[in-house]
């Protein structure tokens, strides 16, 4: 038999929240708070909406995992694992049915319930083309910490359909398209919220939104669809605009597999473009020309707008060797970062920044020289372009516009309600140019009230060095929590002007991420080693 939950409008939780007794219907989210649930988990199987097609379909105690048991997706250190609280998940569906295609579709979610609420909800954004439920836990942007383990509840999707990361099949049906899109995220929300305001009693005082890649595309989407939904929102490395992205990729994969040697098939292999000896040669002279304009030679480029680099200058003068590139290989590097432009000279995809992670290997996504500028969505090397027919082609493409979030830049109802958000992105992500993240938060910053008003109000945007795609590289600080910045921000109105990074490319060693257009810069003086050391400088 069916429990039903009511659904979850704001006039009904605030409801919810006045008349419930023994627990406080005027408190405000914090990291002591300490809220306890007023029904058990097994209370929620079977639970469902009036006027609504979610469903609870399951309800499982989950018991504390002790220090060092749990790692978290993307993997923490060994040393970091962490401990994560007993928590209640449920995992249901919403708008289960058949598709114009005959196959079973539904938003599947999942929520973890902490027996220990700190008054808080996190919306976990997801990755690749979704298709499954991943752990909720919480897990970007917050260092070692996942937001599970510090009180929040969270809620994870598949975004409306089963399959693997990048498999697309499911966008011939119309619903399921639409709810990958966006339309997911606003029906998810409801849901989460509806569950924790009858687990608890009351709703929660604040909420968030966290993701990555597709799941910064989602926290885009909800700032501008959703702007009543979210008091804070971290969106890192935004797949905002993936039919250009794309193009950038493949713009430069067709230079590569020009001059690429054969595979062991006979076809063109534009990962053997540069050789290892060639990738070390590239790296260390754009480290070489960039490093020390942050103050300090340390392996790391903060100063990303400074770096400039001409490839040309490791030509050979005679014969190709380990110590120079060939005339083709210098072509296809400078004209392949520099990204595709139409037959009319307009850019149709920003540049890639020199950086040194561009060709950093053994991550789970190796940079721009080792792929070949290969994406999990193109064949694996291309003979011919056409870079006007492909913008046409996007122009036409109704999905492709639908799910892009690099169009809408007015925020100014979410900020007016006093919504932040922040931007973050990998200086070497080989899938997402950072510069297309920059351009849209200039453009946002202008339509919402101006780049000095919207950084000191209500967003800011960290460019973090030698980071590839959401996380790791052979000379980054990649562990930063960004979770814990925007709540400072949205509750104590604490403007984070840094935030400290660290991570294992360099142990011991940590560094501040300044707000763009700022850059971390070595005083001077005191230990190179310590962020305590480095200033925020235009």
């Amino acid at each position: 038999m069916r429990r039903e939950i009511t659904a979850a409008p704001a006039a009904i939780i605030s409801l919810l929240a006045a008349t419930t007794i023994g627990l406080s219907t005027a408190y405000a989210a914090d990291s002591q708070a300490v809220i306890v649930p007023v029904l058990k988990c097994e209370a929620l199987a079977g639970v469902s909406a009036p006027g609504s097609t979610m469903v609870i379909e399951k309800a499982d105690v989950v018991p504390e995992a002790q220090p060092g048991t749990v790692q978290v997706n993307p993997p923490a250190p060994d040393t970091a694992r962490v401990a994560i609280p007993s928590n209640c998940r449920a995992q249901g569906v919403i708008d289960r049915r058949v598709g114009g295609d005959g196959k079973n579709y539904a938003i599947g979610f999942a929520i973890a319930l902490p027996d220990r609420w700190n008054g808080r909800f996190l919306f976990q954004g997801g990755g690749g083309l979704n298709g499954s439920i991943r752990p909720p836990l919480g897990p970007q942007a917050t260092g070692d910490t996942p937001a599970l383990a510090r009180g929040y509840a969270v809620v994870s999707t598949d975004s409306g359909h089963e399959g693997s990361a990048f498999d697309g099949s499911f966008m011939r049906d119309q619903e399921a398209a639409m709810n990958f899109a966006h339309g997911s995220v606003g029906k998810v929300t409801a849901a989460a919220k509806a569950i924790i305001a009858r687990y608890y009693g009351q709703p929660p005082a604040r909420s968030y939104f966290v993701g990555c890649s597709t799941g910064g595309r989602e926290g885009m989407l909800a700032s501008q669809r959703y702007p009543g939904e979210f008091d804070g929102i971290v969106a890192g490395a935004p797949a905002m605009n993936t039919g250009r992205s794309n193009l950038g990729l493949a713009w430069a994969n067709f230079l590569f597999t020009q001059i690429a040697p054969k595979g062991d098939d006979g076809k063109p292999a534009p990962t053997r473009t540069f050789s290892p000896a060639d990738r070390k040669l590239v790296t260390d002279a754009i480290v070489d020309a960039c490093d020390a304009k942050d103050g300090l030679k340390d392996g790391m480029i903060f100063n990303t707008r400074q770096c400039t680099f001409d490839p040309a200058r490791l030509a050979c003068s005679g014969a190709k060797t380990e110590a120079c590139l060939a005339p083709g290989q210098v072509s296809a590097l400078t004209r392949g970062i520099a990204g595709p432009k139409n037959s009319r000279g307009a850019q149709s995809y920003p540049a890639f920044p020199w950086d040194s992670g561009l060709a950093t290997e053994g991550v789970a996504i190796p940079g721009l020289l080792v792929t070949g500028a290969r994406s999990p969505v193109l064949p694996p090397f291309l003979e011919t372009i056409d870079v006007d027919a492909i913008e046409d082609r996007l122009t036409a493409d109704a999905m492709d516009r639908l799910q892009a979030t690099a169009h809408w830049s007015n925020l100014n109802s979410y900020f007016a309600r006093g919504g932040k958000i922040l931007f973050y992105h990998g200086v070497s992500d080989p899938w997402f140019s950072v510069l297309d993240t920059v351009e849209y938060y200039e453009r946002m910053a202008k339509s919402s009230g101006g780049l000095d008003q919207v950084r000191a109000n209500s967003s800011r945007a960290y460019l973090v060095p030698g980071m590839g795609h959401c996380t790791s590289g052979a000379a980054t600080l990649d562990r930063f929590d960004l979770l814990q910045a925007v709540v400072d921000w949205v509750e104590q109105n604490k403007a984070p002007d840094m935030v400290t990074a660290t991570g294992p490319a360099f142990p011991g060693r940590s560094r501040p991420l300044c707000a763009y257009p700022q850059h971390a810069a070595y005083k001077g003086q005191g230990d190179p080693e310590n962020a305590a050391s480095f200033e925020c400088r235009d």
